[in-house]
């Protein structure tokens, strides 16, 4: 008998965990699906930054956040970001692509934590570097593929 019982426990507890994920999952599968992907430009329309905010999740969430916060000391900021404000588009797709060792300092701050390539080629480099730029917020303009031209990925990556 209590052998019956406790099964019937553990069985009433894996179908309660089981709940509270799949809640959990349909929760953050909303969340995903409301994320604002369109942001304001500088023209009366707005822009679709689907593409780059897709890569963003995938390749950049982890370090910089959800929020574009990063992890201070670790990761440095991309909202309100003065160093992406600054920068060349050219220099923010290169970094994408190829990453970086470089230390850098964004709103007084310095980063010494290295950035692996993100992506392999120009044009999710773009994308992903607009939805930045675009993103939190920022209004710091667009890149286009003119201003890849040139930049070759590392062979290592």
């Amino acid at each position: 008998m209590k052998r019956i019982s406790l099964i019937i426990v553990i069985t009433g507890l894996l179908v309660l965990v089981v709940i509270f994920f799949a809640g959990m999952a349909h929760k953050a599968e909303n969340n995903k699906n409301s994320e604002a992907v369109y942001v304001a430009s500088n023209e009366k329309n707005a822009v679709n930054y689907s593409k780059g905010s897709q890569i963003y999740q995938e390749k950049c969430l982890a370090c910089h956040q959800v929020n574009g916060t990063g992890i201070p000391g670790t990761f440095p900021p991309l909202k309100g970001s003065d160093f992406l404000k600054k920068s060349t588009k050219k220099r923010l797709i290169e970094q994408v692509m190829n990453g970086s060792n470089e230390r850098l300092v964004v709103n007084g701050i310095k980063y010494t934590t290295p950035m692996s390539p993100q992506v392999d080629n120009a044009t999710d480099a773009v994308a992903v570097v607009n939805y930045i730029l675009n993103a939190w917020g920022n209004n710091y303009g667009v890149a286009t593929l003119q201003d890849a031209k040139g930049i070759k990925t590392n062979k290592s990556n």
